[in-house]
């Protein structure tokens, strides 16, 4: 140790460790190189001491990215901002984006990590990266979405943005604790992405007038039902576009914004602030509108302000988690609704899955056989005749070797008209309800579903895939 004064004239002590020359004089020529200022994230930081890093921590990837007994959050920071993590992580994304996926799934089972993305609706395994890397992308992944990367007992679900191909994505994020270890799953949804023409998503001749008759009515309620992932957003974004005029105020609250539409007010749902779907639409009622969206009747006090908006002259779109058109009404029922404020307050309701395209440069014609449709009883039912022409897939380069590529709707549109509107009542069954729809001429969903296939633009088992019944 020797002494030395510091720059505030302080007397302080400095080890002294041997060095050689060579050292010396690369510090010396370093010293005397200039310096340029420069600003950067700390996001951008990071991403420069990873790849720095890169080659050390690649050297022994397993050693860095191995498990842990106990860790703490220098450790996981740290591990999250390798390069072999980051890259990892990055390459998953962008593979999820140019597949044009809309789930990533990062699954870890013992000693392998399995990674799966939803493709047109459909779970496909793709290349994973090695289970020692899964702490690490795991801990990007909540980094990246502002959790918590040290709870690894209780799910967590939070959101992040990227941007691949100079296209904004939004992340939703979800982690989940298992037996393997913890899992993830990311939803990706394009922002700003253009939304579909209301004659584009898949609705008969028919029923495509039925909607836009209820779309003229100056008040009243739409319901688009249906499980998750099944198109009711961009069924109601397409609705939105048709009714978007400068002498209408409009009005949506979202959870999130998928689609942006030029002309209306759209606003996210943000819980942690209260900005909830009731509150956000009580307000709205203030706010001198002529349509609103609400994105999801999530409770019974969404619904009843919902009803109520719907009978004082506004126009409301809506979406509700149900298997059919028909069972909109007792599930609203049974959320506390009056069924006579229903009766006076729905005009349509509107049930729809979402089934794959053929690829329409691979798919192959095929005429029914005697035998194949002695063979599937599904045939028969439904009025196929043997001669009678279907398409099936067959698999190329551009649809992946998958045989399908794309999806499209299959809807029932249910009017409520004077019959309809009689037989709601407080003990209402839905498929009494469906029953007479179907008398007032309502095409059901496995209906339209077949009528697609007689077109060539499914098949049949897909139809069955997504509505299960007759």
């Amino acid at each position: 140790m020797f002494p030395y004064e510091d720059a505030a004239g302080t007397l302080a002590l400095a080890v002294a460790t041997p060095v050689d020359n060579e050292t010396l004089r690369a510090t010396e020529l370093a010293l005397q190189q200039p310096v340029a200022l420069a600003v950067a994230t700390a996001e951008d930081i990071d991403a420069a001491l990873a790849t720095s890093l890169g080659a050390e921590q690649t050297a022994a990837p397993a050693e860095a990215n191995a498990p842990r007994g106990d860790d703490d959050i220098d450790d996981l920071r740290d591990l999250a901002r390798g390069a072999p993590v980051v890259r990892a992580l990055d390459d998953l994304l962008r593979m999820a984006v140019d597949q044009r996926g809309t789930d990533l799934h990062i699954e870890p089972f013992g000693n392998t990590l399995q990674v799966r993305i939803r493709v047109d609706g459909m779970l496909k395994p793709v290349a994973s990266p090695p289970i020692a890397m899964a702490k690490g992308i795991l801990s990007r992944l909540k980094i990246m979405s502002g959790l918590n990367i040290t709870e690894r007992r209780m799910p967590q679900d939070g959101r992040a943005k990227i941007v691949v191909g100079g296209a904004e994505i939004d992340l939703r994020v979800a982690t989940m604790p298992t037996m393997g270890g913890e899992s993830a799953v990311v939803r990706l949804l394009r922002k700003g992405s253009g939304f579909v023409a209301i004659n584009q998503v898949g609705l008969s001749a028919a029923d495509e007038t039925k909607l836009r008759h209820t779309l003229d009515a100056p008040f009243g309620m739409l319901i688009v039902t249906g499980p998750t992932g099944s198109g009711k957003t961009t069924t109601l974004a397409a609705s939105l576009a048709v009714i978007n005029q400068t002498s209408r105020k409009i009005l949506t609250i979202e959870d999130p914004v998928e689609y942006q539409i030029p002309g209306i007010n759209q606003t996210q749902v943000h819980p942690s602030i209260g900005l909830t779907f009731a509150s956000a639409l009580r307000s709205f009622l203030r706010q001198d509108p002529d349509v609103i969206m609400v994105g999801e009747m999530r409770d019974a006090e969404t619904a009843h302000i919902g009803v109520h908006a719907a009978l004082t002259g506004h126009l409301v779109l809506t979406t509700l988690h149900t298997n059919t058109a028909a069972g909109a009404i007792p599930r609203m029922i049974d959320m506390g609704l009056e069924s006579f404020l229903l009766a006076s307050s729905v005009r349509a309701i509107i049930g729809q899955r979402l089934v794959r395209v053929l690829c329409e440069h691979c798919r192959v014609r095929h005429e029914l056989t005697v035998k194949e449709i002695a063979a599937d009883y599904r045939y028969e039912t439904l009025g196929f005749k043997a001669g009678e022409t279907v398409y099936q897939p067959k698999g190329c380069d551009y649809c992946g070797g998958i045989g399908f590529r794309g999806r499209k709707g299959v809807f029932e549109v249910m009017e409520i008209g004077p019959e309809v509107r009689r037989a709601i009542g407080p003990k209402i069954d839905a498929a009494d309800l469906e029953a007479v729809a179907r008398r007032e001429g309502m095409t059901t969903m496995t209906e339209d579903g077949v009528a697609k296939c007689r077109a060539g633009m499914t098949t049949l088992d897909e139809v069955f895939r997504v509505t299960m019944s007759l």
